[in-house]
């Protein structure tokens, strides 16, 4: 009888402990930092707060889960991490072949009243963070500002974009913002010619942001928020209002909640061409022949250069049947066809290319493979093969302004000869913005305009681009002239020596210190952000024995190296490029920046291609000079 009690004591306090958790499936969130981790279901009781976390990574590849990790509750305490089930703190987790995998963070039990709770691994950078995990089930109804709420004029066709020097204004706001979400983002003007390349936005407390910028006509942009890219339009002396939903931006690319019902768009636009532009968001239509690019370089295996011009060809007139199905204005679809004709010419005039890259990926070469298929097999066209361009008319038209793959083109001699060839004439609207974007081009890379490029801009229909150009060319000249005046850097020769022995004699000569050497490009855009990223901390490092060391070939133009480097502290050298190749070659080498750790003795201890961030390169320069 006593132990039939016991039993039944037992069972219900069993019940009772399950009655007391209470378990959240699948819970909404609003922001998150990286699409790597998911919380599948939150389990609430009166002993412990449990996180059962599904990841999603490259498999074979490793994730981390910081040992300081904790929750912020909707109260603002905190709650510490206190193990992992299945994982452990500070230790590399690996994943498996499936690219998923389960576990569970356990922290402290929560108060009765909260609501919410944020998971974050803290500020560093690269951080695993969750805002606003909703313990309801649902969040709160999203708060719209005015602007975003206000009907937009449904436009019959676009108005001719104006051509004027002026400024753009941009005012937006990030909903559902909240303290230690990134403060700061990167906008890419997409423009036929750009005054600017990228501008950086910094965010307030508040989630709003304001910047004027200028431009010179209708200018496309692209705003990276660090997890979603957002396109819309800017122009002289309009203003563009932008709400980025970051609630919805995250449901689309979560693996768990991307299937659930939603009326909320990921952007509302508000000012300059809000209706197009929120009409385009909105039914997310791929305007780009190789949307999906891997199935792109599957179709094309093994075919020659007239089969892979038909496939383009076919696949854009499967697109501009689509769209004249969808249920839009006309303005919208204007765009939308701009935008396939300009997919299509791009693919068509890098035919070779392109079927260098579907043989190459689809038998799988390496390393040497590659330069030997290349080397010994040349796409040579027939002399006729890009007169289809003559089909593409829209190209030379205001409405082509519009399309943020334009850049391309107009910044294109080899499509600028071709087009000119197909149409029969150099006349028109994009042969005037090619022009002044291959000047301005220049300026970008330290190239100062020559009296005949200012005579060809003269003789254009607008003293608009004259006026704009004169201005860049101005600010390039002053740039050089202050360059003069800078130290920090070193020019290099690396001197008469076999390719075989060439590494070797470039870092002879700082044997018994800790070396960085950073493979580089003056047109390598990544490499350009990540020397500008790397300037605290090579300030933070100063008074440690490191040496940086650039190196870069020919295609990098020598007037345009020597007038950025000087932004650029270090050892630099530019060599030939045969020696280029070799070096490539030697180290397995396939993009830029690439870059190599080498201890006091000479032996390369890290190599990695692309930036690893500048908290990752910091961990590895301290690994070696700690050795």
């Amino acid at each position: 009888m006593k132990q039939l009690v016991l039993i039944v004591c037992f069972l219900l306090n069993v019940a009772y402990t399950q009655a007391q958790e209470r378990m959240i499936e699948q819970p909404p969130f609003s922001n998150w930092s990286s699409t790597s981790i998911e919380v599948d279901k939150v389990a609430l009781s009166d002993t412990a707060t449990v996180l059962h976390i599904k990841a999603f990574y490259r498999p074979k590849n490793w994730i981390k889960i910081a040992s300081g990790s904790f929750l912020k509750g909707s109260d603002g305490e905190l709650y510490p991490l206190r193990h992992g089930i299945g994982i452990t703190p500070d230790q590399k987790f690996w994943m498996p072949e499936s690219g998923q995998a389960e576990f569970k963070l356990v922290f402290p039990p929560l108060p009765k009243d909260i609501t919410s709770i944020d998971f974050s691994e803290g500020d560093t950078e690269g951080a695993f963070k969750i805002w606003g995990i909703q313990l309801d089930g649902k969040l709160p109804k999203l708060k719209l500002p005015a602007e975003a709420t206000e009907r937009t004029k449904k436009l019959t066709t676009l108005p001719t974009p104006k051509i004027e020097k002026g400024k753009a204004l941009l005012e937006g706001q990030i909903l559902d913002f909240e303290p230690g979400m990134s403060s700061k983002f990167t906008i890419y003007l997409r423009g036929a010619v750009n005054l600017e390349q990228k501008v950086d936005i910094k965010v307030n407390d508040n989630g709003q942001f304001s910047s004027e910028i200028p431009v010179i006509t209708t200018t496309p942009a692209t705003l990276y928020t660090g997890i979603e890219a957002i396109d819309f339009l800017l122009a002289p002396g309009e203003k563009t209002n932008l709400f980025i939903n970051q609630r919805e931006i995250c449901r689309r690319q979560s693996k768990l909640h991307k299937d659930k019902k939603s009326n909320e768009a990921n952007v509302y636009y508000g000012g300059y061409l809000a209706g197009p532009s929120g009409e385009i968001a909105k039914l997310n239509f791929k305007t780009n022949i190789d949307d999906d690019y891997p199935q792109f370089i599957k179709d094309l295996k093994d075919k020659n250069a007239e089969e892979v011009k038909a496939y383009i060809l076919n696949k854009h007139k499967e697109k501009l049947r689509q769209i004249d199905a969808l249920k839009a204005t006309k303005a919208c679809k204007e765009m939308l066809c701009c935008a396939v004709d300009a997919s299509a010419a791009s693919l068509l005039t890098f035919v070779p290319g392109i079927m260098q890259r579907v043989h190459i990926t689809n038998y799988k070469l390496k390393d040497e493979q590659v330069n030997e298929y290349i080397k010994n097999n040349p796409v040579n066209l027939p002399d006729d093969f890009l007169n289809v361009l003559r089909d593409f008319p829209s190209l030379n038209t205001t409405q082509a302004m519009y399309v943020p793959l334009y850049m391309r083109l107009t910044g294109s001699p080899m499509f600028r000869t071709a087009f000119s060839k197909a149409l029969g004439t150099d006349k028109g609207i994009y042969f005037e913005l090619s022009t002044v974007a291959d000047v301005l081009n220049g300026i970008n890379d330290f190239t100062p305009v020559t009296e005949e490029q200012l005579a060809k801009i003269s003789a254009l229909s607008t003293p608009v681009y004259l006026e704009a150009v004169k201005e860049k060319n101005d600010e390039l000249l002053a740039k050089i002239e202050e360059n003069k005046k800078k130290t920090g850097f070193t020019i290099n020769e690396a001197g008469e020596v076999s390719n075989e022995d060439l590494f070797a004699s470039i870092i002879s000569k700082y044997r018994g210190h800790t070396l960085l050497v950073d493979f580089w490009a003056t047109w390598c855009g990544p490499c350009r952000m990540a020397n500008k990223a790397m300037i605290p901390m090579k300030e933070e490092l100063k008074d440690r024995d490191i040496v940086y060391i650039y190196l870069t070939g020919e295609t990098s133009p020598k007037g345009t190296w020597e007038n950025m480097i000087p932004d650029i502290h270090g050892e630099h050298f530019r060599v030939t490029a045969d020696q280029w190749s070799y070096l490539m070659n030697s180290f397995q080498i396939r993009g830029v920046p690439t870059y190599l750790l080498v201890d006091r003795e000479g032996n390369i201890t890290y190599k990695t291609t692309g930036f690893p961030g500048v908290d990752k390169m910091k961990s590895e320069l301290l690994k070696v000079l700690n050795k």
